[in-house]
């Protein structure tokens, strides 16, 4: 993998953490969604418009990782209010390249050598620091099932987009059509809570369409990444969000208990990148 992938992709895991720190850091997480999926919709329209239009055959492609995207919305909303962001965050997506290496290897026969798996044992055991108060059972069972489903939601989607976007003839006609399929999750969210979207203050919302902004370039740099790399190569590099969203959350938001967030944060840094070095 070239020196330019990896600085694109670790752009694009900067960029993740960073949007997914301006929902957990708002009051009304619903509404700033709809505003962040908005935030997808305007540069797709551009794309579409300027891009050649992907085959039809891709079209399923699209369809479901629309889907799956849905239940990631909105199982990601239910964790941000029961959890702290440094906590939420590092679980669901360092989970994510373990579930997509070992998809890739069985749908497309990404093989996995010794040190992928060892960068999957180093990730499993930095997610067992940060989540250690699981053993203890103080974190309530909704808010284990929602982050469980928001990191099988992380890798199939993943996956779907990574095999539909290298059959595709445009790159950039599969990624406008998929940053347009946000426009589902806008309708939704804006009809079933109008009052709240009005009281909603238009610099809240400016910054919540920005932050789509952000989170649409941060997933096309990452499906670009995936037509020139093995997926479980990328998934893994883009993972080191983790790192990011651990110091965001002890830095920005003053949470706690800061050593063992950012050490479980580094460490799963460190799996994510060995999952990747041999390819």
């Amino acid at each position: 993998m070239s020196l330019s992938l990896v600085l694109i992709v670790l752009g694009a895991a900067f960029l993740h953490a960073f949007w997914n720190a301006l929902v957990k850091g708002s009051d009304d997480k619903t509404i700033v969604l709809g505003f962040i999926a908005l935030g997808h919709v305007l540069p797709g329209l551009v794309i579409v418009a300027l891009a050649p239009a992907p085959e039809w055959d891709i079209a399923p492609f699209i369809l479901v990782s629309t889907l799956i995207r849905w239940g990631y919305y909105y199982f990601l909303n239910v964790a941000y209010r029961m959890a702290d962001f440094s906590l939420v965050y590092p679980i669901a997506r360092g989970f994510a390249p373990v579930l997509v290496a070992l998809g890739a290897q069985i749908w497309i026969g990404e093989s996995l050598s010794v040190l992928t798996w060892l960068g999957v044992l180093v990730v499993a055991i930095g997610v067992m620091i940060l989540a250690g108060n699981i053993f203890a059972k103080s974190l309530p069972l909704m808010l284990l099932l929602s982050v469980g489903i928001v990191a099988i939601c992380i890798a199939s989607y993943s996956l779907v987009d990574g095999v539909g976007i290298r059959q595709s003839q445009s790159i950039m006609g599969y990624i406008g059509w998929l940053l347009i399929s946000e426009f589902c999750v806008v309708l939704f969210i804006f009809s079933a809570h109008r009052s709240r979207l009005f009281s909603m203050s238009v610099k809240t919302s400016l910054l919540s369409v920005f932050s789509g902004f952000l989170a649409a370039a941060a997933y096309a740099l990452v499906l670009y990444a995936k037509t020139e790399a093995p997926l479980g190569v990328v998934s893994a590099l883009r993972e080191t969000s983790v790192i990011f969203a651990a110091m965001i959350g002890v830095f920005w938001f003053g949470e706690g208990p800061k050593r063992r967030r950012l050490l479980a944060g580094v460490i799963v840094g460190i799996g994510t990148i060995l999952t990747g070095l041999e390819n």
